[in-house]
């Protein structure tokens, strides 16, 4: 596994369920090297403008991605998750995407916008 995989992962929701679901691994976490990831959703009405991501078939790295449908990679759905909780590595994004969606993340925890 690697920062820009895209794993099936057991994640929680609002009501406490979990739901498996793909999600972008953006950091490994020290010291027990669990992973920061952000859920991908097909539920494109729920973007954020300037924070989410979309992902589709226009898109060069969406047939690497191993996602059947156009995605919302939600940065505001984030959880630090074992490795024990991600069944598999579906796809990729490119290396391009994955920095600029932790740079993204970064100037959001920043309180930056540059």
């Amino acid at each position: 596994m690697k920062e820009g995989d895209i794993a099936l992962a057991s994640l929680p929701q609002a009501d406490g369920a979990f739901k498996l679901r793909p999600a972008l691994l953006l950091r490994s976490m020290p010291p027990f090297g669990d992973w920061l990831v952000c859920g991908i959703s097909t539920q494109l009405r729920q973007e954020v403008s300037g924070f989410d991501e979309l992902l589709d078939l226009a898109h060069a790295d969406f047939a690497a991605s191993g996602l059947k449908a156009p995605s919302l990679i939600r940065l505001g759905f984030l959880n630090v998750i074992s490795t024990k909780r991600l069944l598999g590595i579906i796809g990729a994004v490119s290396p391009e995407r994955h920095q600029r969606l932790v740079q993204k993340l970064s100037r959001h925890l920043l309180g930056t916008r540059a």
